[in-house]
C-alpha cells in the first residue's frame, strides 16, 4: 500500500461530550514527539504502529490497543512496510473519571499502567463507538465507550505518577512553561528566558526535559497546535489561527498541526464546523417544535374559552323566558300590595 492511500477523519460526536473521534490509515505518517490533553486510546485493525513512549519504543499490532495518559510525551510511526489502520477514542481526563468513579475501586486519578495492551474484545468495542458515533446512534455510542474504558481501567488502570516539582530546576521549568504560554506570539530565546529565570540555558534545558519529556521548542509547537485547534474550533480561519499563535504562515500552520493531530487545519476544522451546524440546526428545530407547541396551546385555550362563553350564551337563552315571567310575577305582587295598602296616615290625626 503507498501513501496516498492514507486517510483520516478527526471528529466529533455532539452526543459524546468531551471525547475527540479518529479513524485513520496511515503509511508515511510520522507523527513528531508530542501530547494530548486527554487520554489516547487507540485500536488498531491492521498492520503495526511503533510509538516511543516512557523511555522506548512500544509496539501495538493487530488486536491490540496503545494507551496513553494525558500531559505524556510520545511519538508515531508505521512499524512496517504497510502501515497501520486504527481507530481512536480521545476521552477528557473528565469523563475517564466519572466513568472510574461508577464502575471501579479505584482512588485518586485514573490512567493506564501499561501502553500497550492486547486485548481483541476491546478494540472491537473501541470501533463500534466509532461506528455508533458514525450512525448517530447516540444510546449505544455511549454506552459501549463506558463499556471500554471500564473494561480497560480494570485491566490496566492504575494512578499515574505525578510531576515532582520541588526542585528549583523544576520550578524553573514550570515557571519557563508559564512564560512561553503568555507569550506564545513572540517567545524569547532559551537563554533570554533562562537569564529570566535566573540559571543556565543548559541547566533551564535539562529540567524542562525531565519535568515535561521535551525541550522548550518542542513543547512550544505543541502547544500552539492546542491553542490553534481551540481557535479553529471557535470558527477563527487557519491563516488567523497561525499568525495569533506565532506560526509564521498557514504551510507553517498545517505541517506542524498534521504531524500532531493526524489531519490538517481545514479538514479538522470542517469537522468541527459540521457539528456546530448539527447542534444550531437542531437548537432551531427545537424552538420551532416548542413555539408550535405553543401556538396549539394557545389556540385550544382560545378556543376552551369561545366555547365556555357561547355555553354561558345558550344558558342564559335557555332560562330568559322563565326569569323575566318569574320577575314580572314579583312586580305585580308588588303593585297590588302598594295599591291595596294605601299612602302612609300622617301622624296626630286631623
Amino acid at each position: 500500500m503507498d501513501g496516498s492511500r492514507e486517510r483520516a477523519r478527526h471528529w466529533r460526536y455532539e452526543e459524546l461530550p468531551g471525547v475527540d473521534l479518529l479513524r485513520a490509515r496511515y503509511v508515511r505518517k510520522t507523527f513528531v514527539r508530542h501530547t494530548h490533553e486527554h487520554f489516547v486510546i487507540a485500536a488498531v485493525v491492521d498492520g503495526v504502529e511503533v510509538f516511543h513512549h516512557g523511555g522506548g519504543d512500544q509496539y501495538a499490532g493487530a488486536g491490540a490497543l496503545a494507551l496513553v495518559n494525558p500531559d505524556t510525551p510520545h511519538t508515531g510511526r508505521a512499524g512496517v512496510p504497510e502501515g497501520w489502520r486504527y481507530g481512536a477514542v480521545y476521552p477528557s481526563p473528565e469523563v475517564v473519571a466519572e466513568i472510574a468513579a461508577e464502575t471501579t475501586l479505584s482512588r485518586g486519578t485514573p490512567g493506564f499502567v501499561r501502553p500497550v495492551l492486547d486485548d481483541p474484545y476491546t478494540v472491537g468495542v473501541v470501533h463500534q463507538v466509532l461506528r455508533a458515533a458514525e450512525e448517530g446512534n447516540a444510546l449505544a455510542a455511549d454506552t459501549l465507550l463506558r463499556v471500554a474504558v471500564t473494561r480497560l481501567l480494570r485491566r490496566n488502570g492504575g494512578t499515574p505518577p505525578r510531576r515532582d516539582v520541588r526542585t528549583a530546576g523544576a520550578r524553573n521549568a514550570a515557571r519557563a512553561r508559564e512564560i512561553l504560554e503568555a507569550r506564545m506570539a513572540a517567545p524569547p530565546s532559551l537563554e533570554r528566558l533562562a537569564g529570566e529565570l535566573g540559571t543556565s540555558p543548559f541547566a533551564l534545558l535539562r529540567a524542562f526535559r525531565d519535568v515535561y519529556g521535551m525541550p522548550p521548542h518542542a513543547w512550544l509547537t505543541n502547544a500552539r497546535v492546542e491553542r490553534a485547534r481551540r481557535l479553529l474550533e471557535a470558527g477563527t480561519s487557519p491563516v488567523e489561527a497561525a499568525a495569533a499563535v506565532g506560526f509564521t504562515d498557514q504551510p507553517h500552520l498545517n505541517r506542524h498541526f498534521s504531524r500532531i493531530v493526524g489531519v490538517p487545519p481545514g479538514a479538522y476544522q470542517r469537522e468541527r464546523m459540521a457539528v456546530r451546524g448539527q447542534r444550531e440546526r437542531g437548537n432551531a428545530r427545537d424552538q420551532r417544535e416548542h413555539g408550535n407547541a405553543q401556538d396549539q396551546r394557545e389556540h385550544g385555550n382560545a378556543q376552551d374559552q369561545r366555547e365556555h362563553e357561547s355555553g354561558q350564551d345558550r344558558r342564559k337563552d335557555e332560562r330568559g323566558p322563565d326569569l323575566r315571567e318569574r320577575r314580572n310575577v314579583r312586580r305585580e305582587r308588588k303593585n297590588v300590595q302598594d295599591a291595596s295598602s294605601g299612602p302612609p296616615l300622617p301622624s296626630g290625626g286631623w
